[in-house]
């Protein structure tokens, strides 16, 4: 949250004054959103509102002492930090990975971007849809097969639905997500 939150004070100082001159790149300003915006979809909020208040919340709301796979909710943690490392080091690698945060073509292409910055990244985005995947799959699991009877279906908390929907959610939409940045990566090489 440090780091999107002071990559965002960046691009205001940058759009302070017409013609902005504090980062004297213009692909340079382009890595800092690119960077930015990933850091806080991917690594701030995701991660705390699903994450973490996911596994603090769900197990006390359906009376359990934790998720119905605390090994798989062990590895989807430490996939988080790995990623992040991949991500910083896009960002440091030659000029950066300035794509934007949608990394569409021709910008995240090799016509654009010739070194490997943007497969370092694509790599990142990987390991963080699987942590979320994985996340996501514990959540759902734990949400059907835990609750006590007083606490099934239609009964239980809006919480915890809202935790579901978001899971099964994710469920589908990451592996769509990882396609994409399959072919893209495929594409580039």
């Amino acid at each position: 949250g440090l780091m999107g939150s002071s990559l965002s004070l960046i691009i205001r100082i940058q759009l302070s004054h017409p013609g902005g001159s504090f980062l004297k790149n213009e692909s340079l300003y382009n890595v800092v959103v690119t960077t930015h915006a990933l850091v806080m979809i991917f690594f701030a909020v995701m991660p705390l509102l699903i994450g973490a208040f996911g596994n603090w919340l769900l197990p006390l709301c359906i009376g359990g002492c934790d998720l119905i796979f605390p090994r798989l909710n062990n590895l989807s943690f430490w996939l988080a930090p790995n990623a992040l490392y991949l991500l910083i080091l896009s960002f440091m690698t030659e000029k950066g990975a300035g794509t934007g945060w949608t990394i569409y073509p021709p910008l995240s292409s090799g016509l654009y971007h010739t070194g490997p910055a943007v497969d370092i990244l694509i790599t990142s985005l990987h390991l963080i849809g699987l942590s979320s995947l994985l996340g996501s799959i514990n959540f759902v699991s734990t949400n059907k097969n835990m609750p006590t009877v007083k606490m099934k279906g239609e009964k239980s908390e809006l919480y915890l639905w809202s935790i579901t929907v978001t899971g099964v959610l994710l469920i589908i939409s990451v592996p769509v997500l990882a396609g994409g940045i399959t072919m893209l990566l495929f594409d580039r090489n």
